[in-house]
């Protein structure tokens, strides 16, 4: 038929070209072909249709418009960048070179290395943590309104009234009657173990400030692998040298 004799005939027939640049003409350069044209147009016209949004986001623009960020940002080489407070870092120096070079498996292992190290000082310093501990209370009931008023409580708990305010290792009268002071007395090993055991607080001051600065970066590096994740997001918190930024992020149903 004569659909399959056109089919034939076009698979016979020369291929077209475009002609190239004469070679008396060389000198102008490449001669446009329409493809190349092409691209150009698009480029053009994509420009152009820019152009025409913006003049027309103009002209609708409210004059009493205004938001925060027209205050708290300046004009940098034609481009908004938002203003910091002075002195205002929101990743430190030592915090950046952590993140780029390790991982935060690493970074997780050596603050638990840490916060053993800090809980196993404590115990041997008998450090109590007034912030992290509940205070205890003990209630001591007596038969009248006037026991209370007369109420002497070293007297009650039968010590010195030097000792009240300890909770543990608080000796009674009898005791210390009765048994001599056991450890240093002279007032040279005294003063010896006075600076070994600032010396102890002070370890102990770095090694918390540690355990924090490796807690911070790690939380600041999942941040990172966090926003790598196409799902819609919104920031709730800034990024400050001592905590990560906040992204609230849009709940997916799973399937």
């Amino acid at each position: 038929n004569m659909s399959s004799f056109r089919k034939a005939l076009k698979s016979r027939q020369r291929n077209h070209h475009e002609r190239s640049q004469p070679g008396v003409r060389k000198h102008l350069g490449l001669l446009e072909k329409k493809k190349d044209y092409k691209l150009r147009a698009n480029d053009y016209h994509k420009k152009q249709n820019t152009l025409a949004a913006l003049r027309k986001k103009a002209l609708d623009k409210n004059p009493d418009e205004f938001y925060f960020n027209m205050i708290s940002s300046t004009l940098q080489d034609g481009v908004h960048v938002s203003k910091k407070a002075d002195g205002e870092v929101e990743v430190t120096e030592e915090q950046k070179k952590v993140m780029r070079t390790q991982d935060i498996k690493y970074v997780e292992m050596k603050r638990v290395a840490e916060a053993r190290k800090i809980e196993r000082m404590k115990g041997e310093l008998h450090l109590l943590d007034a912030d992290s501990k509940q205070k205890n209370k003990h209630t001591f009931f007596v038969d009248s309104k006037k026991d209370v008023e007369s109420f002497d409580l070293a007297n009650h708990l039968n010590t010195v009234p030097e000792l009240v305010d300890r909770v543990y290792n608080r000796p009674t009268l009898e005791t210390l009657e009765t048994k001599s002071i056991q450890g240093a007395v002279e007032p040279r090993s005294v003063r010896k173990f006075a600076r070994m055991r600032k010396h102890q607080y002070k370890i102990l001051s770095q090694r918390i400030d540690r355990e924090k600065k490796m807690f911070v970066i790690s939380q600041k590096i999942q941040t990172r692998k966090d926003l790598q994740d196409k799902t819609k997001k919104v920031k709730v918190k800034k990024e400050t040298p001592s905590a990560a930024a906040i992204y609230k992020f849009e709940t997916k149903r799973k399937r």
